[in-house]
């Protein structure tokens, strides 16, 4: 064994840094397995050799993405350095498991959560298992094949060399680490050696009274006594498999079995030779591995891995079969972690697991956790469609019932998102997007309740995230342009302003309108930057009217200013330098806010407002009528202008006029202009339309009549005949 050269210690290596952690797991480690390992080496010198297996262990606990594969190389080191006792893989994992997150989960360049680090670390053992398990395997099968070929030669020479052959073969048979049995054509067993015959149990009769046919089991695999049928006839010299025993106490012992047909000198089969590798220990170890790898830490749960690997089944298997998916988020879950804490979350999701469970018992259906609070449910069958709903029924049905927790009972809701369908026809990861997505459904509704998988509202959905990922580097690439729609005045029919609209010239999708994607800006936070973008260019178009038709008077721009917006510590600081670097006068400038932003709005809210209006900045409220307000509240509010919203001139569309709207309109603008507000009309599509808001007073309009949005060269160029 050769031993790598230790790295000098750098002087200003810190005393408790993450090399002097890694050596002192790699000095537990040593200390765990060097009793049970055969070399010459000296501990130190063990230790020296493990460091660098240490090291391996702590970067593949910190890959990102994490990757368990290279600690299948920790493994096959561990059995090339002679740590093949069976107490050396146990030691092993258990200072895995032990002390690896200890010493070395702060080493890497993020910091693990527990959860995570626990999950690493258990599958880390799982594959350092297997690759010990293979290396191992592989140095027993040479030494098996060695033992037979020995066999083999000690038979096919017995008359030549037959003390010193007996000799040989006596050592090798008595003294093998592995089983060893022979029998002649028939199945009868004629020695066995004492390895053997402590895998069965120590009895010794209990192996020579039975022939190899009589050992079968249940989990046998189909080829098992093919191949041994074809060894006997001579069609075939050896087979190697895995093959379970009873023992003689009615317990089950699994081995790596290898079988060898011993030919006598001319060729002819003559005797069979059994060699067993007793694997017991190391399946339920692999089987306990495994556990831990696919269920849930804290409820005991399958986790995502298992869950998807049974969906991938379900939603793969063919011959009509079908599927059912609940896919639950429990409501207000977060509210509980932040006030109760995460030990009171972490006892409300064992109780809700426990519940889930007891709603899905029958053939087919299973209960998974997801993470978080997310956890889903799935059945299988020919009546799924009646089934899931059921099912979905059910679990909505026992969170009802308040769940007890440090003297508080908790009312828990929850969300779910059903997908039902036949199988075949949409992959694994399509049903679970699918699920995902309509559980938002359900939970934008209102929650407590679940809601039907749809393809049309998942493509609506896809599309939204879509557009909203795309939203940042959009802004960057300068995919968003402003049409300008003007604002006519009802006395003369001049253009008085423009009202800014922002547009989106998205790649696949062409020119999308504000209302498909202004909402997505404000949901992650980018309507702050791109409407500080909106409010610079209109305010350098305004300037640029002014600058080239100074002769007209001065025209006003109007924006839209977003809740979001309004809440923004700097929007006054930033409409400042917006305004003084183009040279715009502040009472060229209007902002228009939606009612219902305003709707409650406190003193703090509304300070900005009244800042900005004491500046020279008009404040417009705009789909006026939309909301709860009233007109006296306009008293408290910074406005100067009043929006009324499309609905209220609807009615004059037709003729006659309809009489009521016709009195709310007039009432809303005597009111208003007995308050100093200005009142603008949205929505003015005919001529009649026009002069009857001219009539009952209204101050400007804008609409389809006069003018589309547009191209800003378009304001001064515009055609309005019968707008006076």
């Amino acid at each position: 064994m050769s031993i790598p050269a230790q790295k000098s210690g750098a002087p200003d290596e810190e005393p408790d840094g993450p090399e002097d952690r890694l050596r002192r797991f790699a000095t537990i480690w040593s200390r765990a397995i060097f009793p049970s390992t055969a070399t010459s080496l000296t501990r130190p010198e063990f230790e020296q050799h493990l460091l660098p297996l240490a090291r391996e262990l702590n970067e593949t606990l910190h890959a990102r993405p994490f990757d368990a594969t290279p600690a299948q190389q920790v493994g096959t080191a561990l059995v090339a350095a002679h740590c093949t006792d069976p107490d050396a893989l146990s030691a092993t994992l258990g200072v895995i498991d032990s002390y690896l997150v200890l010493y070395c989960g702060g080493n890497g360049p993020a910091e693990l959560s527990t959860e995570d680090s626990r999950a690493r670390s258990a599958r880390i053992q799982h594959a350092l298992a297997g690759g010990y398990s293979h290396a191992l395997r592989e140095r027993t099968l040479g030494e098996q094949e060695a033992i037979a070929r020995s066999a083999l030669a000690a038979r096919s020479h017995a008359e030549q060399v037959l003390h010193e052959t007996q000799a040989r073969f006596q050592a090798v048979f008595a003294e093998a680490a592995i089983g060893i049995a022979i029998a002649d054509l028939d199945g009868n067993v004629l020695e066995i050696n004492d390895t053997l015959t402590r895998m069965f149990g120590g009895l010794d009769s209990h192996v020579r009274s039975r022939k190899l046919t009589d050992w079968a089991h249940p989990e046998d695999t189909p080829h098992v006594w093919r191949y041994y049928h074809e060894l006997v006839r001579g069609e075939r010299d050896h087979y190697r498999v895995e093959k379970p025993y009873y023992r003689n106490d009615g317990t089950v012992l699994w081995t790596n079995l290898t079988v060898s047909l011993l030919r006598d000198s001319e060729g002819h089969p003559e005797y069979q030779l059994a060699l067993m590798e007793d694997t017991t220990e190391r399946r339920l170890l692999n089987l306990r591995l495994r556990y831990e790898a696919t269920h849930d830490a804290l409820t005991g749960l399958p986790n995502r891995t298992l869950f998807f690997e049974r969906l991938e089944k379900a939603v793969a298997a063919r011959g009509g079969n079908r599927f059912g998916l609940c896919y639950l988020d429990l409501d207000g879950f977060k509210a509980i972690n932040d006030s109760l804490g995460h030990a009171a979350g972490d006892r409300l999701l064992v109780e809700v697991a426990d519940r889930l469970q007891s709603c899905a018992t029958a053939q087919g259906e299973m209960v998974a956790r997801l993470g978080g609070d997310e956890f889903v449910a799935l059945t299988t069958g020919p009546d799924t469609a009646r089934e899931v709903g059921d099912l979905a029924c059910r679990i909505l049905n026992v969170l009802s019932t308040p769940i007890r927790i440090e003297g508080r009972e908790l009312t828990v809701r929850g969300s779910i998102g059903v997908v039902e369908g036949p199988s075949g026809i949409r992959s694994a990861a399509e049903v679970l997007r699918s699920a995902d997505i309509t559980m938002y459904r359900a939970k934008s509704a209102g929650g407590n309740r679940f809601e039907l998988a749809d393809e049309e509202a998942d493509a609506r959905a896809i599309t939204r995230h879509g557009l909203t990922t795309a939203l940042p580097a959009a802004l960057e690439r300068g995919e968003f342009f402003i049409e300008y729609q003007p604002l006519v005045h009802l006395g003369d029919g001049s253009v008085h302003g423009a009202e800014a609209l922002v547009r989106w010239l998205h790649p696949q999708h062409g020119i999308l309108g504000p209302d498909q994607f202004i909402p997505l800006a404000e949901h992650t936070g980018l309507i702050v930057p791109l409407g500080r973008w909106v409010l610079e260019e209109s305010v350098r178009q305004a300037n640029h009217w002014q600058e080239r038709h100074s002769d007209g008077g001065p025209l006003r721009i109007n924006v839209n200013l977003s809740p979001t917006q309004l809440h923004h510590p700097r929007l006054v600081a930033e409409t400042v330098d917006v305004l003084e670097r183009s040279g715009l006068e502040p009472g060229a400038l209007c902002l228009e806010l939606t009612e219902s932003a305003l709707i409650g709005a406190d003193d703090g809210l509304l300070k900005p407002l009244r800042q900005l209006a004491e500046m020279g900045v008009d404040i417009a409220l705009d789909d006026f009528g939309t909301g709860y307000s009233n007109l006296a509240n306009l008293r408290r509010l910074p406005v100067s202008v009043l929006k009324l919203d499309r609905s209220f001139t609807r009615g004059m569309q037709r003729h006659p006029a309809d009489p009521v709207d016709l009195k709310i309109v007039e009432g809303i603008v005597t009111l208003a202009h007995s308050l100093e507000l200005a009142v603008t009309v949205e929505g003015v599509e005919t001529a009649a339309q026009a002069e009857q808001l001219r009539e009952l007073g209204c101050d400007t309009a804008q609409g389809w009549y006069y003018a589309r949005p547009g191209a800003p060269d378009r304001i001064h160029s515009l055609v309005l005949a019968d707008a006076v």
